[in-house]
C-alpha cells in the first residue's frame, strides 16, 4: 500500500511519490528564537519528527532540514528589553530549544540552518527577483511585488482581490501594493545589519526559508511542513519568492500542515498570551507523556489543551509500558522456549502471534493513511491487550512472548516512545512494588494455609480494586496489573 498524505496545495490526499525513488527531502519551519517554545510549537515539531521516523521505518533515506530564525523584530525587541545583544539572545534560546526538544525525544535535524549564516544566499535570491521584475527597492527597503507573480494565493486559496479587500490600511507608503511584503529591511539605529546592494540592512522573515530550503534540498523537494498558521502569509510568500526565481519549476511538491492547539477553543499563541511553554509543562509531566498527548490526536485535527488529557496520556503510556515490563519479568523467570522452525507452536502462541501480526498491519495501514498516529495507538493497545491476556494463561512459551514484545517496542519506537526505558526513580519504585507484592502474596499464602479464607479473599479483592489481579495457579500465586 502506498503512503498517502494530505496536500494543502491540492486540498486532498495523494499518493506519496518522492522526487527520487527511495529518498525523501523534508523542510520544516523551525522556531523564532526569542523565547522557549510553547506547546503549539511543540505539536509541529513532534509531528514532523514522527513523519521523519515513519518514512525511515518504511525504508526511505530521509534528509530533514529545520531552520532557526535568529534575526527578527521579536528577537531585537526582546533583546532591547533585556539589555543584551540580539545574537546572544537568539543563541541562548537555540541552546534551550535543544534541551526541550530532547525531553520530547525530537531527533536533531540533518541540518539546522540559521538565518544569520545564510544572508548571502538570501541576497542572491533577492537580486534574482529584482532582475525578473518581481522585487523593487525603495530607499534601502526591498519588497516583493505580489501582482507580478500570477500564482500568488494558490496555496491558501485566496485571490488578490479578496486579500486586498480584507487588507488593513497600510501605513508604509513605500509599498506599491499593501500586500507586498519585505524581502530586505533597511537597518534602523542600533539594529544588527549586513552589507547588501541596497545598503545596510537585514532580511525579511519569509526569504530565509526560501533560500535555505533551496540551498539544502533543491527545487521540487518532497515535503514542506509547518503549523497551519504558516499557510498564509509565510508559506504563500515562500512559494512566490522561490518559484519567482525558478523559471517554472516547482518549489515543493507536498505541503503538510498540522492543526492548532487551542485553549478554550481559541488558538494557542504568544500574541494572544494564552500559551503554555513546554518548559513549564515539563515541570509537571515527563516529556514522553507530552509527546504521547500530542500524537494521540491526528495531526490535522485541532487539539484543545486540557490538563486532564495529559493525565490520561500518562495513564495510557503507562499501560503500554506495564505490558512490556510484565512480559519481560515473565521472560526473566526462564519460560520454556519453543523452537518455531522445528514445528508449529501451541494454540495460545499461534493466536498471540496472529493477533500481533494483524495489529502490526493495522498500525502500518493507519500510518500510511496520512500519518494517522491516533489510529496507530489503537494498534499498540491491541498488542498490549493480547500480551496481557497471554500472560494470564498457563504454560507460556518464550518464543511467542519475545516476538510480541519486540513488535510492540518496535512500533512504539517508530512514534518516538521507548517502552522499555525507566529512569532511576521509576526503576526503584518498580523494584519496591515487586518486593511489597511478594510480601502480600506470602501473607496470603499463610492465610490460606491456616484456612483463613476471609483474609485471603480480602487481600485478593482489595488488590483487584486498585488494579492488581492476584491469580492462584498450580505453580503458586502470581500477580499482574489488570
Amino acid at each position: 500500500m502506498a503512503i498517502r498524505l494530505y496536500n494543502t496545495m491540492t486540498r486532498g490526499k495523494e499518493d506519496f511519490i518522492p522526487r527520487e525513488p527511495g529518498k525523501v527531502a523534508i523542510y520544516a519551519c523551525g522556531p523564532t528564537t526569542y523565547n522557549f517554545f510553547h506547546l503549539g510549537n511543540a505539536r509541529m515539531l513532534v509531528v514532523f519528527d514522527m513523519v521523519r521516523r515513519y518514512l525511515k521505518y518504511r525504508g526511505y533515506q530521509v534528509t530533514y532540514v529545520q531552520n532557526f530564525t535568529d534575526v527578527d523584530d521579536k528577537i531585537i525587541n526582546r533583546a532591547a528589553e533585556e539589555g543584551c545583544d540580539p545574537m546572544e539572545l537568539a543563541q541562548r534560546y537555540i541552546d534551550e530549544y535543544y534541551k526541550d526538544a530532547a525531553a520530547l525525544n525530537i531527533l536533531k535535524a540533518d541540518v539546522h540552518p540559521k538565518a544569520t549564516e545564510h544572508i548571502q544566499d538570501m541576497i542572491a535570491l533577492i537580486e534574482e527577483l529584482e532582475k525578473k521584475g518581481l522585487a523593487y527597492n525603495v530607499d534601502g527597503d526591498v519588497y516583493f511585488a505580489v501582482e507580478q507573480f500570477p500564482g500568488y494565493g494558490k496555496l491558501s486559496g485566496r485571490t488578490l482581490e479578496d486579500m486586498q479587500a480584507g487588507a488593513r490600511v497600510e501605513v508604509n507608503e513605500k509599498k506599491q501594493n499593501p500586500l507586498d511584503f519585505a524581502l530586505w529591511k533597511k537597518a534602523k539605529e542600533g539594529e544588527p545589519f549586513w552589507e547588501s546592494p541596497w545598503g545596510r540592512g537585514r532580511p525579511g522573515w519569509h526569504i530565509e526559508c526560501s533560500a535555505m530550503s533551496l540551498k539544502y534540498l533543491g527545487p521540487g523537494f518532497d515535503i514542506h511542513g509547518g503549523g497551519g498558521d504558516l499557510v498564509f502569509p509565510h508559506h504563500e510568500n515562500e512559494i512566490a519568492q522561490a518559484e519567482g526565481c525558478l523559471d517554472g519549476q516547482e518549489f515543493a511538491k507536498y505541503w503538510v500542515h498540522n492543526a492548532f492547539i487551542t485553549v478554550n477553543q481559541e488558538k494557542m499563541s504568544k500574541s494572544l498570551g494564552n500559551f503554555f511553554l513546554v518548559r513549564e509543562v515539563l515541570e509537571k509531566f515527563p516529556g514522553e507523556v507530552i509527546r504521547f498527548y500530542l500524537l494521540g490526536t491526528h495531526y490535522r485535527s485541532p487539539l484543545d489543551f486540557d490538563h486532564d488529557k495529559l493525565v490520561m496520556a500518562a495513564k495510557g503510556l503507562e499501560r503500554l509500558k506495564n505490558s512490556v515490563r510484565l512480559a519481560k519479568e515473565a521472560l526473566a523467570k526462564g519460560l520454556p522456549t519453543t523452537d518455531r522452525p522445528l514445528g508449529s507452536l501451541p494454540q495460545a502462541e499461534e493466536e498471540l502471534l496472529k493477533a500481533v501480526s494483524a495489529a502490526k498491519g493495522d498500525f502500518i495501514e493507519a500510518m500510511d493513511d496520512d500519518f494517522n498516529s491516533a489510529q496507530a495507538y489503537a494498534a499498540l493497545f491491541e498488542i498490549a491487550k493480547n500480551i496481557n491476556t497471554y500472560l494470564t494463561g498457563e504454560n507460556n512459551q518464550a518464543y511467542a512472548l519475545t516476538e510480541a514484545v519486540a513488535i510492540l517496542e518496535e512500533l512504539a519506537g517508530v512514534l518516538g516512545f521507548n517502552l522499555g526505558a525507566e529512569n532511576e526513580a521509576q526503576s526503584e519504585m518498580t523494584e519496591k512494588l515487586s518486593q511489597v507484592m511478594d510480601l502480600v502474596l506470602e501473607i496470603r499464602v499463610k492465610a490460606r494455609q491456616q484456612k483463613d479464607w476471609a483474609t485471603a479473599d480480602l487481600i485478593r479483592d482489595k488488590m483487584k480494586e486498585i488494579g492488581i489481579t492476584i491469580e492462584d495457579t498450580p505453580e503458586g500465586s502470581r500477580w499482574y496489573f489488570k
